[in-house]
């Protein structure tokens, strides 16, 4: 392992035998937190193209998206396996026809190793878990679920839209078919004490799901939280504060379960707070740091 803790690049080279690039596809869906069924205007952290800034264009097929995140890409690593990432809003929300087509069409092209899908706990109908099961019998799927926190008063405040044991239930349903899940954590929710925080961790861990994104809170200036922020200035994380917390966050994972993220990266001209998350590589290696000082597993 070249980090202290089991990341996903390491997970994908036991698995593949080389580097394997993820591939973020836009494939035009919407969710039930933005089109009336449960919200209309989406998690107050959520922007214009959700979490999918830089996803590819839903105006092409996904084919095409694909093709053009490889070049794009390519750029920066050398290889010819990849994972589609459908990442922007919903991915299991729709006409079941639709989605399966979307889905194919993304595994049969070519380089094309695997699946990852980012959705809702409480968009995991039967129709949808049973796509789901078949494709996890012909290539490499994970599902992606944004949690964000255990708390139900953080919860309203960003506009979730579900229940605690939504989430729970939904984890059940993708073990009984085997289906890896990763659990989106945000770290820094207006309100929260680094205990609460924690307390977060402590119940993704506890449900050992396969793997877990870390994000640190960041205002974009096209969502709801950043009109919020304006209104009710709250505290931001500084960059000390935030590696300390996901050192501890770290430290209280199962060693086995894969880490994909550990910070956040808005776009650049979006951002708002906080300016330090723009230096990715800076936050890392600090984190690498801390994790060598505590003397947190020799690497």
């Amino acid at each position: 392992m070249s980090k202290r803790y089991y990341t996903l690049n390491e997970e994908l080279r036991r698995e593949f035998g080389s580097k394997v690039m993820k591939l973020s596809l836009d494939g035009g869906f919407t969710c039930p937190n933005r089109d009336g069924t449960i919200g209309s205007k989406g998690c107050i952290f959520c922007g214009e193209k959700g979490s999918g800034e830089f996803a590819g264009s839903k105006l092409v097929s996904i084919e095409e998206q694909i093709e053009e995140q490889k070049k794009l890409l390519s750029k920066k690593w050398d290889s010819n396996k990849y994972i589609a990432y459908f990442q922007n809003f919903t991915n299991t929300y729709g006409p079941i026809n639709r989605i399966r087509t979307l889905y194919y069409e993304a595994i049969n092209t070519q380089g094309v190793v695997g699946l990852a899908v980012a959705t809702r706990p409480d968009c995991l109908e039967e129709e949808i878990l049973n796509l789901l099961s078949e494709i996890n019998k012909k290539t490499y799927l994970w599902i992606e679920l944004g949690l964000q926190t255990i708390h139900e008063k953080s919860a309203k405040l960003i506009r979730r839209g579900y229940p605690l044991s939504i989430y729970e239930e939904a984890i059940e349903k993708l073990k009984r078919e085997n289906i890896k899940v990763v659990t989106h954590i945000i770290l820094g929710i207006p309100g929260e004490s680094k205990d609460d925080m924690l307390n977060t961790v402590r119940f993704v861990a506890d449900t050992k799901t396969w793997g877990i994104k870390l994000h640190s809170l960041y205002i974009q200036r096209d969502t709801d939280l950043y009109d919020y922020y304006m209104k009710n200035p709250f505290p931001i994380m500084s960059r000390e504060e935030y590696v300390s917390l996901v050192v501890d966050a770290i430290e209280m994972l199962p060693r086995d379960m894969v880490i994909h993220r550990i910070t956040g990266d808005g776009k650049r001209e979006l951002l708002h707070e906080p300016k330090w998350s723009l230096d990715k590589l800076k936050v890392l290696s600090m984190i690498d740091k801390e994790l060598k000082i505590r003397n947190f597993l020799e690497t």
